[in-house]
């Protein structure tokens, strides 16, 4: 009988290590696996090298214990592959854990789904971006984003971010707000007609839900083989209230049957022009920057962003 093992690939900085390895040793030896492989993830390159050496070594799974960043990171080489990937969160965000409706707070019960869990294929795109003739390509599950979004990858302090969570966005946000500059982009959508608008903030989502249970882009699903685009188009601050309020409200509302039903009614708000497509183009005149699953990518002037459908390998908690 073939014996299986696991790799773990975590966050040194994010991760309570001394409890992960009694949960993942706990779990291995009770499923009769081998002893467990682990690969400390690097600030130089967000876990890809981490990731490499985990994949090389073709393990049953890959336990990502992290944020959405080094998530990200992994899920780059791996969708590539046949071998699952299941999630420890422990970082700041864990946006994708949380659109799953996974346990963001009980990481044993975590490492058991990774043992024992069941398999899920959800959607995972590619951007392939251009900056002054330089090209690169990336991939992300959750969202890309530029302007707001961007800044606030680039500007919060890590430290502080490590210690009070999401509320160390505020600076950037009320700093971003208060400026409220808006640039002007050319876009188009599963290779249709190019448009021109200007915004604050664009994001590409294979996620709809963000921290807070602030739900900004309501049509997405992890797993429906598209991506969802939102234009935030404030002309002030009373914009900017109308999308707030939107948001919060929006969360609660996801909540219940009638709460959704509710808002499908809702009318269009002008602040928010939202697409629906499996690639999104666009362009800039000036160079903006980008980030992607929070992780801050430099600036670009252009990007091709693709959905890859199912093209990733979860283990989710096995309902049946």
């Amino acid at each position: 009988m073939e014996r299986r093992h696991a790799a773990v690939v975590y966050n040194p900085v994010k991760s309570p290590l001394d409890r992960l390895r009694r949960a993942v040793d706990a779990e291995q030896l009770r499923q009769g696996w081998e002893e467990s492989r682990w690969f400390p993830s690097s600030g130089e390159d967000a876990g890809r090298r981490a990731a490499e050496d985990a994949l090389r070594g073709e393990p049953a799974v890959v336990i990502v214990a992290g944020g959405d960043g080094t998530l990200r990171a992994v899920a780059e080489l791996a969708h590539e592959g046949s071998i699952p990937l299941a999630l420890v969160p422990t970082g700041t965000g864990n946006l994708l854990a949380r659109n799953l409706g996974l346990a963001v707070n009980d990481l044993e019960r975590s490492v058991r789904v990774a043992f024992t869990g069941g398999i899920r294929a959800v959607d995972i795109a590619v951007a392939d971006m251009e900056l002054d003739g330089e090209r690169s390509r990336h991939a992300f599950v959750v969202m890309a984003g530029i302007g707001l979004d961007a800044e606030m990858a680039r500007d919060t302090n890590p430290v502080v971010k490590k210690r009070i969570g999401w509320l160390a966005y505020v600076t950037p946000i009320a700093r971003s707000i208060i400026r409220n500059r808006q640039f002007h982009l050319r876009y188009r959508v599963d290779g249709g007609h190019a448009r021109s608008t200007r915004a604050h903030t664009v994001i590409v989502g294979n996620c709809g839900m963000l921290t807070g249970n602030m739900l900004l882009i309501p049509a997405a699903v992890v797993d429906d083989g598209l991506l969802d685009v939102v234009m935030m188009r404030p002309g002030n601050g009373f914009g900017w209230a109308q999308i707030g309020t939107r948001l919060t409200l929006q969360g609660i509302a996801h909540r219940s049957r009638a709460g959704r039903r509710m808002f499908q009614r809702a009318r269009a708000l002008p602040a928010l022009a939202y697409a629906q497509g499996r690639q999104f183009e666009v362009r800039f005149d000036t160079a903006h920057a980008i980030e992607l699953d929070g992780d801050d990518f430099g600036s670009i002037t252009s990007a091709r962003i693709t959905v890859h459908p199912a093209g990733l390998r979860l283990v989710v908690p096995d309902r049946a």
